[in-house]
């Protein structure tokens, strides 16, 4: 997912440099939401994995 956010960025800085700014805008929204869906999962699987390494069972 990050790849995907780092692709969607790097198109809206291309389309910026050429002058496409609706496409800028688009392809640089989208690179923000998925990073920060990126960054959720991320935390999400942090904690879930912390939870799952303390289980006491015998």
């Amino acid at each position: 997912m990050l790849g995907w956010a780092l692709a969607f960025f790097i198109i809206a800085i291309i389309a910026a440099v050429f002058g496409f700014t609706g496409i800028a805008a688009g392809a640089a929204s989208i690179a923000k939401i998925l990073f920060f869906v990126f960054l959720v999962l991320f935390v999400l699987s942090l904690i879930f994995g912390m939870t799952k390494g303390r289980s006491t069972r015998v």
